[in-house]
């Protein structure tokens, strides 16, 4: 089914060309584009306090009061958006299935300058009769990546919303600006099919057509600063695991002190620290994530924490818990399907010489299905700690991450922060056939993302 559009919105950044767009736009008749409506300092445009009968203060109040305002009127009406602008409008905007979404888009860098410039000058838009002021501006390499990193994770959320809700927006670069076959398509594309032919406004021209050698005084040290950048992620760790949620139900408090809150994760100590909880006194369990909160109100400086573990011990603790466990069903799935000799009788009736062997066959089960690669569900007890401590982070971050090998000394002193005095628990012992450079290497192979993450070293 499709949606007849009544009203759109430019998502945009600074120096992008949106001003441009804009003249373009309100010079058709009945088309009217309201500015950057949504932005903190400025109702549209400098120095207006008010837009379509809301003041900026009523906006502030409630910003779906302007949104309304605007889709309101008769003519087909939009604004611009920018990544900073009032974020409490934006799930209005993205699910409004017929609010029209234009992305433009400019290079970076190029965008980056141009803002610079237009600081350094406060000389924002330019017309045939002015002279631009010449200036040049000195590349902050911080500054620029900080910049591209929040306009990148914007682009991402407004991408991944248009797709989750089977929306398409109308793509343009900033060279399409001026390409009067590109606006009349736009034009096309948003109902206004009586076009004929949209021309590009011509009452702005480009501000700073110099080259960027000529606009950056550090221009030799900005190249050097780019290519440290790897824009094309080369060194990126890929992740093909579903997105876990906090999982709180999982969660253990203990009474004792403040309070102490532990997030467990599968396949980790979890019984070491239960039993270690449990002994400091009462123990709440079984929350749910109004309980928690409820919980933490209550207990001004409790202290929340989750215990990580190498991924070669939490692999096999996996491992054993397959083999030891009652899913005969999956057991024999992995022998079928994924060259995985489960036995039948536990770990314990593989012969010692063989452990190293049939181990070996399921981290490289583990490495293919964290990587997508098999039909197989990828299982809270073998899901990398990165995405399942991302998934507590979706409720609240624990306090500490604690390394199973430093339990004593990091749980002792956050134990401590809370008002508890206990001995902390000590992790358990590591079995002698893990310590084998084969092994090793297949534990990487699968759980790179938690060795990067949490610094992990080849050995446990």
């Amino acid at each position: 089914m499709t949606h007849p559009f009544r009203s759109f919105v430019i998502f945009a950044e600074m120096r992008t060309g949106s001003n441009l767009l804009e003249a373009t736009l309100n010079a058709i008749k009945y088309v009217t584009c309201f500015g950057e409506a949504f932005n903190p300092y400025m109702m549209g445009w400098p120095d207006k306090d008010e837009l379509r009968g809301v003041t900026m203060a009523e906006r502030d109040a409630d910003p779906m009061r302007l949104f309304e305002a605007i889709r309101s009127h008769p003519n087909m009406t939009g604004f611009r958006y920018f990544h900073d602008h009032d974020p409490r409008i934006l799930d209005a905007i993205l699910d409004d299935k017929t609010c029209a979404k234009i992305v433009l888009a400019r290079n970076p860098l190029d965008s980056y300058v141009s803002t610079r410039l237009a600081y350094a000058t406060n000389q924002w838009k330019l017309n045939e009769t002015e002279t631009p002021i010449p200036a040049r501006i000195r590349f902050d390499a911080a500054e620029f990546g900080q910049a591209m990193s929040e306009i990148e994770q914007f682009q991402l959320r407004v991408l991944h919303r248009l797709q989750t809700s089977g929306q398409a927006a109308f793509w343009l670069g900033y060279e399409d600006l001026r390409d009067a076959g590109v606006m009349t398509g736009l034009l096309h594309w948003l109902g206004r099919t009586d076009l004929e032919r949209v021309e590009p406004a011509s009452d702005q021209v480009p501000q700073n057509p110099r080259e960027l050698a000529e606009k950056v005084e550090n221009f030799d040290e900005m190249q050097a600063a780019l290519a440290a950048m790897d824009p094309f992620q080369s060194r990126r760790l890929p992740s093909f695991e579903p997105r876990r949620g906090p999982a709180v139900p999982s969660f253990v408090a203990a009474e004792a002190g403040r309070g102490l809150l532990f997030m467990p994760v599968r396949g980790g100590p979890s019984e070491v620290v239960g039993t270690w909880l449990r002994g400091l006194g009462p123990v709440t369990a079984d929350f749910n994530q109004n309980s928690l909160r409820q919980w933490k109100r209550q207990r001004p400086g409790h202290r929340g924490f989750t215990v990580v573990r190498h991924p070669l011990l939490r692999a096999w603790a996996a491992f054993a818990a397959l083999a030891d466990g009652g899913n005969a069903e999956l057991r024999q799935l992995l022998r079928a399907t994924h060259r995985v000799p489960v036995p039948e009788g536990g770990v314990q009736a593989i012969p010692p010489d063989e452990r190293a062997r049939v181990f070996a066959a399921f981290l490289d089960l583990l490495r293919r299905n964290l990587n997508g690669q098999t039909t197989l569900s990828t299982h809270p007890g073998w899901a990398t700690q990165s995405e399942v401590t991302s998934g507590f982070a979706r409720f609240g971050v624990p306090d500490m991450v604690v390394r199973e090998d430093r339990m004593a000394e990091d749980l002792g002193f956050l134990a401590r922060s809370a008002g508890i005095d206990a001995e902390p628990p000590v992790a358990a012992a590591i079995p002698p056939f893990l310590d084998d450079a084969d092994l090793r290497k297949a534990a990487k192979a699968a759980y790179l993302r938690d060795y990067v993450a949490f610094g992990f070293g080849d050995r446990p």
